[in-house]
């Protein structure tokens, strides 16, 4: 099952809206075929460690499949796996993490017993889950899972009182950042990003000149539609996969040149909000509207407005926080987090599953929000 596990992270980055999947195939104790889910609409690792076998010319009757997820029982882009795994007369399934669809569930494994295969479930099965948690929260709640992301001197500021903020962190914490990126459907910033820095928002790594691309969307608060047109998000060559987050207030020239170039969406403005958050856009609007959309994963790298809005309206489920060895100090330098903050210790956002890990001079803190 490990060897199965490490199949499936190759996939990372190019099959959603479909989980990380990893198979292998085992018969008189050896190894005869393997394969992991390599992009959605394609062939699932089931069907591709079967064919892998055909290919070395094994025959897959009689062999034990090792499979990090529990195969599909129902038609979507492609049959459902459970039908090919039967015809193949394989003896034995192994199954890591059940299906996290409350619909399909422990269905697979059902059909696969009762065509009278011997299916073992479980099976590393935290690890296994582990692979897929933005994917499992959206499948169920039909959001997006909210990692917040951002990099901080050891006293939380992401920038100078001018707005200087590159690099405050070193470069393996930007290239892990940069692995942060891959693993999301989409990227969200607030508008005084854009004005402060004019990032590109993409992502780039090894897999950016391969056949099949990360495809990374890329979201913008823009309450006001004040997104400068020239701004890279909204010229460049990737445009089509931009969308600006207005509100209905917005002027409306202002939209009408940005609905020109990019995808403009009006969201609702949200009852109630504290006057500290820049952003009155109801963020839960957007997180339904995006679930709609197949975005599994949100990786929000906004400034210290935006992330508030996400934590502090407790949106988010992760947090990605680097420090770099820097003290900036300074009441106007620009903190990681803003907003209205918590009136007592015990409104703090408590974390959990707590994980550090040293790059280079920088520290990174990965944890679950409470």
């Amino acid at each position: 099952m490990r060897r199965a596990l490490r199949y499936a992270q190759r996939g990372r980055g190019l099959t959603s809206p479909n989980p990380l999947v990893g198979a292998v195939l085992v018969k008189g104790g050896r190894l005869i075929g393997r394969g992991w889910h390599r992009q959605a609409g394609g062939p699932h690792a089931e069907i591709e460690a079967l064919r892998d076998a055909q290919k070395r010319g094994f025959t897959a009757a009689g062999a034990t499949l090792y499979v990090t997820l529990e195969p599909c029982c129902t038609q979507g882009r492609t049959p459902p796996c459970t039908d090919a795994l039967i015809a193949a007369r394989l003896r034995r399934v192994v199954g890591g993490a059940t299906d996290p669809n409350p619909r399909h569930a422990g269905r697979g494994f059902t059909l696969l017993e009762r065509a009278g295969l011997i299916v073992t479930r479980d099976v590393l099965a935290a690890e296994c889950g582990q692979l897929n948690t933005a994917f499992n929260h959206w499948i169920v709640q039909r959001t997006p899972f909210v990692t917040v992301k951002a990099a901080m001197t050891l006293d939380g500021k992401i920038a100078t009182a001018r707005g200087e903020s590159q690099w405050i962190t070193g470069e393996p914490a930007r290239a892990y950042g940069m692995e942060l990126r891959r693993d999301a459907d989409a990227i969200l910033v607030g508008i005084n990003t854009i004005l402060a820095d004019d990032p590109r928002l993409t992502w780039r790594g090894p897999q950016a000149a391969t056949r099949h691309p990360k495809v990374l969307r890329r979201i913008v608060l823009d309450s006001q539609a004040r997104t400068p047109l020239q701004a890279q998000i909204v010229s460049d060559a990737q445009a089509v996969l931009t969308t600006i987050v207005v509100s209905r207030q917005a002027p409306r020239k202002r939209v009408a040149a940005l609905a020109q170039r990019v995808r403009v969406l009006v969201a609702p403005l949200k009852k109630s909000v504290p006057h500290s958050f820049r952003t009155a856009l109801d963020l839960r609007w957007l997180l339904r509207r995006l679930g709609a959309e197949n975005i599994t994963h949100l990786l929000v790298e906004g400034g210290g407005e935006v992330n508030a809005s996400f934590l502090l309206q407790r949106l988010a489920h992760r947090v990605a926080f680097f420090y770099a060895p820097k003290i900036l100090g300074g009441r106007d330098a620009r903190k990681a987090v803003g907003g209205e903050g918590a009136r007592t210790l015990t409104e703090a956002i408590r974390l959990r599953d707590i994980h550090w890990r040293r790059l280079g001079d920088d520290l990174l803190l990965e944890a679950a929000v409470d």
